[in-house]
C-alpha cells in the first residue's frame, strides 16, 4: 500500500508544477530535500532547486510531464517520459522563441515520511538547447579532426 501513496506523492507533485501551484508542489518536499541534476557540479537543497525549477517555470509555459513509465520500488519512484511546453520567458540567457519544445526525462524521487526527500534528474538538455535554436560548434582541438575528416572524404569522392 505504501508503494501506491508513493507513487501517488510523486504523481501530486509533477501535476502541480504542470497546473503551474508552485507552492503545491513545494509543499511536498521534505524540509531536508536534496536534488542531483544531470549536468550540475554539486547537488541542489531545496532553496536552489526551487530557484532551478523557478527559472524554468517561468521560461516556459504549458508545461506537461508526459510519463510513459512509472516503477516505484521500495521508496523510490521511478518517471520516465516527456515534458512538453512552450518557450515563452528568457532561458539561460536565451529570449523568447515562441518554440514548443518535447524534453525526454527521467526522474527518480526518494519517498520519507510522506515527502519527497531526495531527486536525481536527466532530461536531454542538449536536444532542448537545439530545439531552441541554439547550435554547438566544436572546440579548438577538435575542430582540426573534423576538417581533416571532411578533407578526407572530399578527396576520396572526386578520386
Amino acid at each position: 500500500m505504501l508503494t501506491e501513496q508513493n507513487k501517488a506523492l510523486v504523481l501530486q507533485f509533477y501535476k502541480a508544477f504542470d497546473d503551474r501551484q508552485i507552492d503545491r508542489a513545494l509543499d511536498l518536499l521534505a524540509p531536508n530535500f536534496i536534488a542531483h541534476m544531470a549536468g550540475m557540479p554539486k547537488a541542489l537543497d531545496g532553496e536552489e532547486f526551487k530557484q532551478f525549477g523557478m527559472a524554468f517555470y517561468l521560461a516556459f509555459s504549458q508545461g506537461q510531464h508526459n510519463f510513459d513509465e512509472v516503477i516505484v520500488s521500495g521508496d523510490r519512484v521511478v518517471t520516465c517520459g516527456t515534458f512538453t511546453a512552450t518557450h515563452l520567458g528568457e532561458f539561460q540567457g536565451l529570449p523568447p522563441t515562441g518554440k514548443q519544445i518535447s524534453l525526454s526525462i527521467m526522474h527518480i524521487d526518494r519517498i520519507e515520511d510522506g515527502k519527497i526527500v531526495e531527486h536525481w534528474g536527466q532530461g536531454d538538455a542538449l536536444g532542448l538547447m537545439q530545439q531552441l535554436g541554439v547550435i554547438f560548434l566544436p572546440g579548438p582541438k577538435l575542430l582540426p579532426h573534423i576538417l581533416k575528416g571532411v578533407a578526407s572524404k572530399l578527396f576520396k569522392k572526386s578520386d
